[in-house]
C-alpha cells in the first residue's frame, strides 16, 4: 500500500459531538443531496477540485503556494505579545492544509492521468511542493514565532501540547539548531532529496516489459489470463506485461515452462534498473549526509526516532530475529518445493529457483491441499465480492455507503461513494474507487488520501476524501472480473485504509488516521486481512457466479487456511529481505553510504534471507517504498504482529468476525483515534490486555 508523504502537519480538527438522528423526507442519493445533509449536521462535503489541463495542474500548485506564503508571512508578523497556540501552531496547521489537499490532488493525478502531459506536469509540481514544504521548515521569521510560543510553555491539553512538541520535534530534525551556513546546506540536501524521490517514482511508473510467448509457451496458464483485454495480439502471440503485477504472478503460478517463467520473472527484476539503480545509490549516499549533518549516526536512526521502533538497532533487531524464528519453517518450505521439483523433473539434486517458488507453491496447494486458485475465482466476482465486503464493513463499523455519480476526476469510469454514519444519518466523508488496469497508471494497490480534511471557518468539519488505486483483472467481453482470494485480502486490506481515514476524528488533523508512525500505519488495514479467512464472512458474499446458490464448501476455506500457513514461512521471509534490504542499504554511516555497491548489498540480503533473484538483475529498482517507506519497510511486519493480535479479539467474540460491539470498540480506540495518543496505548485499549505475539505465531503455524 502507498500513501503520499505529509507536507507538514495538516488543517486543524475540531472533534465534533455525535449528532442526532437527521430526519429526511426521502434518502439522499444525489451528491448534492449529501452535501445538504452535511450542512445540516455542522459539516461539509466539498470535493477536491482535480485539473483538467496541464496549466491547470501548475496553475493549483503555483496559486495554492502563493497563498500560503502569504498567509504564512502574516502570521509570522504578527505583534508578538499577542502571540497564542491559536494564532501560531493551529494557524500554521490550518494554512498548511490548503498546501496538503492541492499536493495530494497532483500526486494522484501524476500516478493515475490518461494524459502523459498531464502526468509530467503533476511530477513536475509536485516536486515543486515538495521543495517548498522542505523550504517551509527554514523559514526564521516562522519558527521565530513558534519558538516564542513553546518557550513561554502555556497551559495546554494533551493534544495541543502534542501538536506544539511534535513540531517543534520536526524543528529540531529540519536543523534549526544548526548554524545558518550548516542549515542552508541541509535544507538543500533535502529538496535535492525530495526531487530524487520522486524522480524514483517516476521511472518505475514508466517502466515496461512486454515479452510474446506462443500458446504452447504459456502451456499450464489459464485460459482465464490468455482471453484478457490486451493479451492476444493480432500474430497470435500472447503478451505478457511483467510490469503488471498480476500478469507477473499468472506466469509465476502457472507456466509449466520454467524457461518461460525464468524470462518474466528476469525481466521484472530488471524493471527501472538502467535508471533507478544510479537513483537509489544517489539516495542513499544523500539519506546518509542528511543524517550525519543532523547528528544521527544513520538515516534509519534518523527515520525511526519518530516511529514505534525508535532506533535502526531495534527496527534490525525485530527483523532479524524474526528471520531466525522462522528459519525452521521456512528451510522446511524450501525442501518441500525442492522435492517437487525433483520428483517433476527427474533431477535428484534439482536446485529450486526463485522462478520456481511460486509456481511449485501453487502446484502444493494443488497437489496436497486441494487449492486451486484458478478454480475459485468463480467464487469471487469483483463486483460481488465489493459489495459484500462493504455489507461488512458497513455492519461492524456502524456505516453507510452510497454511490453518488461522480464528476470527472482523472480517469472515466472512476466511482464515487459517500460515507455515513449508520445511526445518526450524518456524513463522514466520501472515497473514489478507480480499480482495474490502463496505461500510464499506478501499477499496485494503494489508498491514496486526497484530503485530509478540517476545521471550516465557523467551526464545523470539513469531510475527508481518499481514492483507491488498484489492478484487479478487468472484465472480458464474456465473463466479469473474477479475483483470486489473494486479491480478495488485498481488497479487504486497502479498503481499510479508506475506513481508517474515514473514521479517524483527532481534534487536529495533524493527529489524523495516517499520521500515525509509519510502523503502524498498516496494522488497522492488515488486521482486515483476516476476514477473507473466514467460513461465516465468506459466505455473506463468496458464491460461484454462475448458480448463486453455491457458497463456498468449509472444507474448500479450511484447505485455504491450511495451505497458507503452509507456506507462509516463505511469504513471511520474502517481506523480511525486503525490509532488511531497506535496513541494510539505511543502517550505513555517511562514509560507508559512499563506498556501498547497492546491487550487492540488496541481492546478498535477498539471497540470505529468502532466495537469489535471478542472474544480472536489480529487483529493489522496482521496489517503490524505498522512496517514501525508506527505512520503514519494516513496519509491514511490525505492524502485522499487532494486526493479528487485533484480529484474535474477533475471533474469540460472540459473533466472530461480524461482531458489532467490537466492531464498535475498533472504531473507538483504534481507527477513531488516529495519532491523538499514543498508538500502543490505543491497541491495548482496544485489546484489553497487553499486546502478544502468540496470536501471530498461529497464524504463522508456528505452534506454541
Amino acid at each position: 500500500m502507498h500513501i503520499p508523504s505529509r507536507l507538514i502537519p495538516s488543517a486543524l480538527c475540531l472533534l465534533l459531538p455525535v449528532a442526532a438522528a437527521l430526519s429526511a423526507s426521502a434518502a439522499p442519493t444525489t451528491l448534492a443531496d449529501f452535501q445538504a445533509l452535511a450542512a445540516k449536521s455542522h459539516t461539509q462535503l466539498v470535493l477536491p477540485t482535480y485539473p483538467l489541463t496541464p496549466a491547470d495542474v501548475k496553475a493549483q500548485a503555483e496559486n495554492a503556494i502563493k497563498e500560503a506564503d502569504a498567509a504564512f508571512d502574516a502570521l509570522a508578523a504578527q505583534d508578538p505579545a499577542k502571540l497564542n497556540f491559536d494564532n501560531t501552531f493551529a494557524a500554521a496547521d490550518t494554512i498548511g492544509a490548503k498546501v496538503t489537499d492541492v499536493a495530494l490532488v497532483i500526486g494522484t493525478v501524476s500516478e493515475s492521468s490518461t494524459d502523459k502531459a498531464m502526468r509530467d506536469t503533476a511530477n513536475e509540481m509536485s516536486v515543486k511542493l515538495d521543495e517548498w514544504a522542505v523550504g517551509l521548515d527554514y523559514r526564521e521569521p516562522l519558527y521565530r514565532a513558534l519558538k516564542a510560543v513553546a518557550d513561554a510553555k502555556p497551559k495546554l491539553d494533551a493534544e495541543q501540547q502534542r501538536l506544539l512538541d511534535d513540531q517543534m520535534r520536526s524543528y529540531r530534525r529540519a536543523g534549526l539548531s544548526l548554524p545558518a551556513a550548516q542549515r542552508a546546506e541541509v535544507e538543500q540536501l533535502r529538496k535535492d532529496l525530495a526531487g530524487l524521490n520522486t524522480q524514483f517514482a517516476i521511472n518505475i511508473n514508466e517502466a515496461r516489459a512486454p515479452l510474446d510467448f506462443t500458446a504452447a509457451e504459456l502451456a499450464g496458464v489459464p485460459q482465464s489470463f490468455l482471453d484478457s483485454p490486451g493479451v492476444k495480439q493480432p500474430d497470435g502471440r500472447y503478451r505478457v506485461m511483467a510490469n503488471i503485477t498480476w500478469h507477473a504472478i499468472a506466469i509465476g503460478e502457472n507456466a509449466d515452462n520454467p524457461e518461460v517463467r525464468r524470462k518474466v520473472l528476469t525481466a521484472r527484476c530488471q524493471l527501472a534498473r538502467d535508471t533507478n539503480t544510479a537513483v537509489l545509490s544517489k539516495l542513499v549516499v544523500l539519506r546518509a549526509d542528511i543524517a550525519h549533518r543532523l547528528g544521527y549516526a544513520n538515516w534509519a536512526d534518523y527515520q525511526t526516532e519518530v516511529r514505534m521502533a525508535k532506533t535502526g538497532a531495534a527496527a534490525l533487531k525485530f527483523e532479524n530475529d524474526l528471520v531466525a524464528g522462522l528459519q525452521p519453517k521456512f528451510a522446511a518450505e524450501m525442501e518441500t518445493l525442492r522435492q517437487m521439483k525433483a520428483a517433476q523433473t527427474g533431477k535428484a539434486d534439482a536446485k529450486l529457483e526463485a522462478w520456481d517458488i511460486n509456481y511449485y507453491t501453487n502446484k502444493l496447494k494443488k497437489d496436497k491441499y486441494a487449492v486451486d486458485a484458478e478454480k475459485l475465482r468463480v467464487y469471487f466476482p469483483y463486483q460481488a465480492t465489493l459489495q459484500g465486503m462493504f455489507s461488512i464493513y458497513q455492519r461492524i463499523f456502524s456505516l453507510k455507503f452510497t454511490e453518488v455519480a461522480a464528476p470527472y476526476v482523472w480517469a472515466a469510469g472512476v466511482k464515487l461513494y459517500v460515507v455515513q454514519d449508520a445511526e445518526t444519518g450524518v456524513p463522514m466523508g466520501a472515497f473514489y474507487l478507480d480499480m482495474f488496469p490502463r496505461d500510464g497508471k499506478f501499477n499496485h494497490f494503494a489508498c491514496f488520501s486526497q484530503k485530509a480534511g478540517g476545521v471550516m471557518a465557523n467551526g464545523g468539519y470539513d469531510l475527508p476524501v481518499a481514492a483507491l488505486l488498484c489492478n484487479f483483472p478487468a472484465p472480458s467481453a464474456d465473463k466479469p472480473s473474477l479475483l483470486k482470494h489473494d486479491d480478495v485480502v488485498t481488497l479487504f486490506h486497502e479498503f481499510g485504509h479508506v475506513m481508517h481515514g474515514m473514521l479517524a476524528r483527532a481534534r487536529f488533523a495533524s493527529q489524523g488516521a495516517f499520521t500515525v508512525p509509519r510502523d503502524f500505519v498498516e496494522a488497522p488495514s492488515q488486521m482486515l486481512e483476516n476476514w477473507p479467512w473466514d467460513k461465516k464472512v465468506l459466505d455473506t458474499f463468496a458464491a460461484d457466479y454462475r448458480d448463486p446458490s453455491k457458497k463456498i464448501p468449509a472444507d474448500v476455506i479450511d484447505s485455504l487456511v491450511a495451505a497458507r500457513q503452509a507456506t507462509e514461512g516463505y511469504g513471511e521471509r520474502r517481506q523480511l529481505s525486503i525490509g532488511l534490504l531497506d535496513l541494510n542499504l539505511h543502517t550505513l554511516s555517511e562514509d560507508a553510504a559512499w563506498q556501498a555497491d547497492v546491487v550487492k548489498i540488496v541481492n546478498d540480503t535477498t539471497a540470505r534471507v529468502s532466495i537469489a533473484p535471478p542472474a544480472d538483475t536489480f529487483w529493489a529498482a522496482y521496489i517503490g517504498h524505498l522512496a517514501g517507506y525508506d527505512a520503514g519497510y519494516y513496519g509491514y511486519l511490525w505492524a502485522k504482529v499487532m494486526a493479528i493480535d487485533m484480529a484474535s479479539v474477533f475471533k474469540a467474540s460472540p459473533d466472530g468476525f461480524l461482531d458489532v460491539k467490537v466492531g464498535r470498540r475498533l472504531r473507538d480506540e483504534v481507527y477513531g483515534k488516529g495519532d491523538t495518543r499514543d498508538v500502543g496505548d490505543s491497541v491495548e485499549k482496544f485489546l484489553g490486555r497487553p499486546r502478544s505475539m502468540q496470536p501471530f505465531l498461529e497464524y504463522v503455524g508456528i505452534k506454541k
